[in-house]
């Protein structure tokens, strides 16, 4: 296949803050004149834009670059970009060869730049990683969401000012920087009128939104300023509270506005005081505690969700039960549980990973079978009722969507009896439950 000129092929990997970032690269290589292509080898600019969280990801990352590089033809350029050669160039260069050039997250919105710099540059890989605290307020004016059908992730501030001691999201993406309150309302609008029908608000921390700006309960204040202005937009979902920073006013904001969904996903990562402190994060289980009752009596059907780590350095059979019957108490509707993953430089690296892997392995395990009759039981109680659902997907009669419970991606699904057009908000009434779906017919 004859190479494009002026074309490039883009690859997103790790979260949706990512797939923000690479919308907004593509973006910016577009109004630079070039066109995004379907397949890599029609396309002169071949970027990857990484995730450089775990070793997991770093693997698939490497992976995904080796891929390109072996099949990568003369004339065409191969691009690092993202979290991993942000703060770990020099793994990259010996593990892949062939890459020809290197842009780190906090400077994303100079990619055009990049590609500049190796159209006039062919002698050997170009390092564009200049020296910089935080990601850059310069956006360029392009929008900072990615639009995924009907759905929109909206990017509202990004790094991370809280030092867990297992993550490196600091040390790869710099301290809090939120985006300008106007900017962000502006642009909620223009998704408006693209049609968006979810609007989900995105960053490290929502809930620490504007305290790099000096102001309280930003979220808020945001949310305040926001949601008059699109009235259009049905769904607005918060993603990644931080325990502790989910305020009163939070609380009756999503209580008291129609278009918020009652769908929260708060990261507790432990139920132990002693781990969470060893994890250098908020160990007050009575506010936990407290802050759930204060939401499910303001929000009576309230879904959350949260994600856990189990075998962290220290973490005793004592402690991993705390977090059992913690799961079994509160009774979430969703989580996700990720054995502790070793990461060289963050605050744990002195306590090294003593947990073998099988442990770790039957600790999610265990956690996830809990979870699971949990999950089931919830979603029998849906039997009879009404839901509406958001439909993503339609074949031979059947339709597949989310209800306000389930955020894309990461949470189930809901398949109704019936042909509705994608894209449409259907009324429907649970016929059936699985784990994680529900069986629909629209009424």
């Amino acid at each position: 296949m004859k190479i494009r000129e002026n074309s490039f092929y883009l690859i997103s990997l790790g979260c949706a803050k990512n797939t923000v970032d690479s919308e907004s690269m593509g973006s910016l290589l577009q109004q630079g004149g070039y066109r995004a292509v379907g397949k890599p080898e029609a396309a002169e600019v071949l970027i990857v834009n990484t995730c450089g969280f775990i070793q997991q990801a770093r693997d698939e990352s490497i992976e995904v670059l080796r891929e390109l590089a072996g099949t990568k033809k003369k004339g065409q350029m191969l691009i690092a970009a993202g979290c991993l050669p942000e703060r770990y160039r020099e793994y990259i260069s010996s593990r892949v060869e062939g890459i020809d050039g290197f842009i780190g997250t906090r400077r994303w919105m100079d990619i055009l730049d990049l590609v500049g710099e190796l159209h006039g540059n062919n002698q050997g890989p170009r390092y564009h990683l200049p020296e910089a605290t935080t990601v850059g307020r310069d956006e360029k004016g392009v929008l900072r969401a990615a639009v995924q059908g009907t759905s929109a992730y909206l990017k509202i501030a990004d790094g991370c000012r809280h030092l867990c001691a297992f993550c490196s999201i600091p040390l790869i993406k710099g301290t809090t920087v939120s985006r300008p309150m106007e900017t962000i309302v502006k642009e909620a609008v223009q998704l408006q009128e693209m049609g968006v029908k979810e609007l989900i608000l995105l960053a490290q921390d929502t809930t620490d939104y504007g305290y790099d700006l000096g102001v309280k309960d930003g979220l808020s204040l945001l949310l305040d300023q926001m949601l008059p202005q699109i009235p259009k937009i049905p769904w607005l979902r918060i993603l990644y509270a931080y325990p502790g920073l989910v305020s009163d006013r939070l609380i009756d904001t999503m209580a008291s506005h129609a278009q918020m969904l009652h769908y929260l996903d708060i990261p507790l990562q432990h139920a132990s005081p002693r781990l969470l402190k060893s994890m250098k994060r908020p160990a007050n289980m009575e506010w936990v505690y407290a802050t759930i009752g204060r939401m499910r009596k303001a929000m009576p059907d309230l879904a959350l969700r949260t994600t856990f780590i189990v075998g962290y350095p220290g973490e005793s059979e004592a402690d991993f039960q705390m977090l059992l019957d913690f799961v079994k108490e509160i009774e979430f509707d969703h989580f996700g549980v990720f054995p502790f993953s070793f990461e060289a430089g963050a605050a744990s690296e002195p306590l090294g990973d003593p947990i073998p892997d099988r442990v770790k392995q039957e600790r999610v395990e265990r956690l996830m079978q809990a979870q699971e009759a949990i999950s089931l039981r919830k979603n029998q109680a849906w039997i009879g009722k009404r839901l509406q659902v958001l439909i993503e997907g339609e074949n031979d009669g059947i339709s597949v969507g989310r209800s306000y419970r389930d955020a894309p991606e990461i949470d189930g699904l809901v398949v109704v009896e019936d042909k509705i057009a994608i894209g449409e908000l259907a009324n429907v009434q649970v016929t059936g439950a699985l784990v994680h779906d529900l069986m629909a017919k629209a009424i």
